[in-house]
C-alpha cells in the first residue's frame, strides 16, 4: 500500500493505493495516529486506488473515528470502488462512515457537520 498527505479545500487528503490489509494496516494505522495526534480537523480519504481492505483495515478505520471524537475531528472516505464499498456496506460500516462519490462531494458534506 502507498500512502501520500496533501492538503485540499481546508481539508487533509489522505490518499492511498494497493491493498489494506493485515500488513499494510499497521503503517495506516501510524498515518492515522499521526494526523489524530496533530487534531486535524478534518480528513478525507481517498479510495479510488484501493483494490481490497480486510477487517484489519476497517478496524484501523474504526480506531481513527474514536481518536479523533475526542476533539470533534471529522473524516469522510470517497471513491470506493464497488467491491471495496460491498466490504463497508456487509459490515454496515457505511452507517458508520461518511462515504462519498467524490473529493468535492466529501468535503461538502463534512462541511454540513
Amino acid at each position: 500500500m502507498e500512502m501520500t498527505h496533501e492538503e485540499s479545500g481546508g481539508a487533509g487528503v489522505l490518499r492511498l493505493a494497493g491493498e489494506i490489509d493485515l500488513h499494510a494496516s499497521p503503517a495506516l494505522r501510524s498515518e492515522l495516529q499521526a494526523r489524530a495526534a496533530k487534531k486535524e480537523p478534518c480528513l478525507l480519504i481517498d479510495f479510488r486506488n484501493v483494490a481490497y481492505i480486510d477487517s484489519s483495515g476497517l478496524a484501523t478505520l474504526i480506531e481513527y473515528v474514536r481518536e479523533t471524537g475526542e476533539f470533534g475531528g471529522k473524516l469522510a472516505l470517497f471513491g470506493l470502488q464497488k467491491k471495496v464499498r460491498t466490504i463497508f456496506e456487509l459490515v454496515r460500516l457505511n452507517e458508520l462512515f461518511v462515504i462519498e462519490e467524490s473529493e468535492e462531494s466529501a468535503l461538502a458534506k463534512l462541511a454540513e457537520k
